[in-house]
Order: C-alpha cells, then structure tokens, then sequence
C-alpha cells in the first residue's frame, strides 16, 4: 500500500470533478483498489501500486485535457483510463476554449489576417468599429501563449480617458476609479480562465491589468502586451507604449477611429502611429470593419447609422466652410 498527492494545477478542480463530485465517482469506480480523496485541486490517493501509477497517468491526461479545453466529459474520462484517444489535439483553427468549452476562434477573414498577423509579427495593430472582436481575440492569443508557455505574462493596458465622465466624481481610491475603464478586459479574461487561477496570477502579476500611465519607466518581456482603446492616447504616450518593448515579448494595440475621447485639439497617437509606422518590418496593420461585427445584428445597424450621420454632417460642415 502507498500513498499519494496528486495537485491539479493551472485548473479549475469543479470542472475535473464534475457537478456533485459526479467525474470523482465515476473515477473512483474505475479504479477499485484505490481510496480517493479529493480536497480543493488536492488529490489523495492510497491503495494498490500498479493501480496508482495507471491512475497517475490517467490523471495527468485528464488534466491536460481540461487545460486546453476548459472542459471534461465522461466519455473522456472513460476514454483516457482505456487508453483511447480524445479530441487532445486542438484544431488549427482554434486559438483556445472558453470556460464553457467554446472554440474561440476567428469568424471572419479579417479576424482570421488578426491571427495570421499576430503570428508572423512581433507588434500588430488591429482597427475597426465596436463588436469586431479585437479585444477578445487579442486576450484570447495572449492566453493561449500563456498556457503555451511561449509568455511568461501578460500586461493590458488601457488609457483612462473619460467618455463624458469624470474620474474625480467616482467613488472609491484611484484603483476603484480606475477598474471601470479596465472591466472589459477582466471580462475577456473571465470568460477564458477559471476565476480562482486568474485570481492567483493576478495576485502573483503573471496578469497584470493597469492604466497606460503606470507604463512609463517598465521594460516589458517575456509577454504578450495589449494596449486596448489605444485611440485615445497621445502621440506622446503610444510612443512611450511601444518602446516599452523587451525581449521576447509580442505587442498587440487595438482601437476604434470612431470612438475617440480626446479634446478636439488633440490628435490621437493611434492616428499618428499608423502613418508612421506603416509598411515597417515586423509590424502588421489588421483593419476590420463592419461586415466583422459579430455581436448582436443591431450593433451593425448601429454602426452604419452612425456612419452615415457623420458622413452626412462632414459634407454639411463642408458646405457651410464653401
């Protein structure tokens, strides 16, 4: 008789376990000269040796599994304790599995030259209206280099430029004032990782979530680095972003021309970066548009309303100038 620990790490213990413990029966059944015992993402295991090493093997596959898709079915339990093959292998397609076992992955073509140019460049720009899915995809990739361990972290960042609110009139310290601009990020994020282990590497800053000011002076690498609403920064401040690039770290920026907060005076830094940078080695520009819309049908209705009133408010300001 020997005992074991066995600790299920980087994964969410209810998904391996199953509603009510119902994977944990199911395993316990399967291997009947094991006493098994599960604590938090500990596993006690006591009984037979030739058992305990299949039973360790067994777990271990089972863990993999749950890590790349966020989920666990009893077929799968059944087929890895036989020694069957599952679906271990993600498609080509797929950047990763949401918490819900969905396959994130790109839905449009210009999604799809996100990916691709992700994938080719060490910096990429990605610009288009609301609901195109830039934020996502970017945190989705960058999750996926995460669990790949090609990153050891990864940093977002956002300008706190106010959207006809003002930050004094928060409630709260300067971190309560500042996590409303940052909530879409924690969004993505929740969506793709068990909330206890982003919990834990957000307390250990193998995520890190902060406002663009507090990037002035870092050297960041090792990381895939998002800048999300990057429209609204300055020329100063994209230009103190982008060299804050180190070794082995990938940048992703992305922004919405039609949302810019900024004093009319004030040019945006994304406007500015994109002409400057244009056609340089190792940077890849992805413009998405509405056609790569894929939240709600109204949001594309919406946006081409909004379209044509600026378009038509352009040429009336045109007139009135002639």
């Amino acid at each position: 008789m020997i005992e074991k620990h066995i600790v299920l790490e980087d994964i969410d213990p209810v998904v391996f376990y199953g509603a009510g413990n119902q994977h944990l029966q199911m395993i316990r059944a399967l291997y009947p000269k094991l006493r098994i015992v599960a604590r938090d993402n500990v596993i006690r295991v006591l009984g037979d040796e030739e058992q305990m090493a299949a039973f360790e093997e067994s777990t271990e596959r089972m863990r993999q599994h749950v890590l790349k898709f966020n989920s666990l079915s009893e077929e799968d339990i059944l087929a890895i304790i036989k020694g069957h093959r599952t679906t271990d292998d993600i498609p080509d397609d797929v950047v990763c599995y949401s918490m819900s076992g969905r396959a994130i992955k790109a839905r449009t073509p210009n999604q799809q030259q996100l990916i691709d140019a992700y994938n080719q460049n060490d910096m990429v720009f990605a610009v288009g209206p609301a609901g195109t899915g830039k934020t996502y995809l970017s945190i989705a990739l960058a999750v996926k280099a995460l669990k790949e361990k090609s990153a050891k972290k990864i940093i977002l960042s956002r300008p706190a430029v106010e959207a006809g609110e003002k930050l004094g009139f928060l409630p709260g310290d300067m971190k309560d004032k500042i996590d409303p601009y940052l909530q879409p990020l924690y969004d993505a994020l929740e969506d793709m990782l068990p909330q206890v282990k982003l919990q834990e590497m957000m307390e250990k800053h193998v995520i890190q979530i902060a406002p663009l000011a507090f990037m002035r002076g870092r050297t960041l690498s090792d990381a895939v680095v998002i800048l999300d609403e990057a429209q609204n920064t300055t020329p100063a401040q994209i230009r103190m972003f982008l060299t804050r690039m180190g070794w082995n770290t990938k940048m992703i920026i992305t922004g919405d021309m039609t949302q810019i907060d900024l004093p009319r005076s004030q040019k945006s830094g994304l406007v500015e970066a994109l002409d400057i940078l244009r056609g340089i080695e190792g940077i890849g520009i992805v413009e998405l548009n509405r056609k790569d819309i894929v939240r709600h049908k109204l949001v594309t209705r919406i946006v081409n309303a909004y379209e044509k009133f600026d378009k038509n408010k352009d040429n009336d300001e045109s007139i009135n100038k002639d």
